[in-house]
Formats: structure tokens, C-alpha cells, sequence
């Protein structure tokens, strides 16, 4: 395990909401490692700070993997109403970024076939909340 991933894993368990939001940022590109998709969906899930939520939803968004984007699937899943609403804006916050994100829609359009009836249907939440925006 890199040093850089054994850092925000460690940090993903902080008391301090921006360490853990920090974590969900640095996590990201990590989403395949099992123990970093573990943190990542309680970092999505996060009940103590809803920037945690915002940030690490952002953070995967930009990723744009099928992989990154089924933690922000399983997540809304298991969302709450407030929850949902801030995974729904940091992945909006990603789709108007200037810096451009990959296709969600290719990603979600992956996910639909996904096993996991869960992933499949937060898929279908993402791919409504991608339309009409626009890197």
C-alpha cells in the first residue's frame, strides 16, 4: 500500500471534517482498492459534515471511472433525502468545473447492467442529475 493511500485512509476516520473531506479527495483515484471504496462510501455517507459529502462526491466525479461513479451510486442508494441532495451537488460541482469531467452518462450507462439492483438504480438518480449540465 502506498504511503500517499495508508495517509487518507488513516485520515478518513479524522475528527476534523476537513481531513476527512480532504481524505475523500485523495481517495479517489483510488476507488478500486477494496479498503479505499470502504472509506469512500462512509466518506459519501457522512452524517457529521455534509462539505465530507460534497467534496468526496466531487472528487469521484472528476475520477468518472464505472468504478468511481458505482461508490457514488451504492451511496445514494443508501442515501437519506439530505444526503442525496449533496451527493447531487458535488457531482454537479464536477460537471461544471472548468477543468471538464469524464462522461458520466458512459459510466452510469455501464452501471445500468451492474448486478447490484442498488448500483443500478443510484445510477439512474446520477444520469437525471447530469442532464442540463454542461462542462
Amino acid at each position: 500500500m502506498t504511503s500517499g493511500l495508508a495517509a487518507a485512509l488513516r485520515e478518513a476516520t479524522s475528527r476534523s471534517w476537513a481531513r476527512r473531506a480532504r481524505a475523500g479527495h485523495d481517495l479517489a483515484p483510488f476507488a478500486d482498492v477494496p479498503e479505499a471504496a470502504e472509506a469512500l462510501v462512509r466518506l459519501l455517507l457522512d452524517v457529521e459534515d455534509t462539505m465530507v459529502t460534497r467534496r468526496t462526491a466531487k472528487a469521484l466525479s472528476r475520477v468518472g471511472t464505472p468504478t468511481a461513479v458505482r461508490l457514488i451510486a451504492l451511496a445514494v442508494a443508501e442515501s437519506d433525502s439530505n444526503q442525496a441532495d449533496w451527493l447531487r451537488t458535488g457531482v454537479q460541482d464536477a460537471l461544471v468545473g472548468p477543468d471538464g469531467v469524464p462522461d458520466m452518462a458512459t459510466a452510469c450507462g455501464q452501471l445500468a447492467q451492474d448486478q447490484d439492483e442498488a448500483v443500478r438504480r443510484g445510477a439512474a438518480e446520477i444520469l437525471v442529475w447530469t442532464r442540463g449540465t454542461s462542462g
